[in-house]
């Protein structure tokens, strides 16, 4: 992948990862984290609603069928490790449920928002 190409792709991750939070924040999540970056891996947001905790990955595609298969069980099983050390650093959340989404992105359309999109 060119320097350019992997420039274009990273603007566009971020414009779909802050469309995301916007539209998140517009259902009642309350945004606790962006980026979270560990050793095991990365998520996207991490956001509470009521008494659930959601780990959110992000994906922009040209199609709701891309985004959606762009997410490996590899990926998964990084996020999942990421969220076990958020949860770590933050020991009042331990009590909260925890919730795997997904936030799915394609041109001129409004977010889908999938709840519990798969189980540790």
């Amino acid at each position: 992948m060119t320097r350019k190409r992997r420039r274009r792709a990273y603007r566009s991750g971020r414009w779909a990862e802050t469309m995301a939070v916007w539209y998140l924040r517009l259902l009642g999540y309350r945004i606790l984290a962006r980026d979270y970056r560990t050793p095991a891996g990365e998520i996207d947001i991490v956001a509470r609603r009521g008494s659930a905790l959601a780990v959110i990955e992000v994906k922009a595609r040209a199609t709701l069928r891309e985004a959606g298969e762009a997410i490996t069980p590899r990926q998964r099983r990084r996020i999942s490790r990421a969220a076990a050390l958020f949860i770590s650093h933050y020991p009042a959340l331990s009590r909260l449920f925890v919730r795997y989404d997904v936030v799915l992105m394609r041109p001129w359309r409004l977010p889908v928002h999938i709840k519990d999109a798969w189980r540790d």
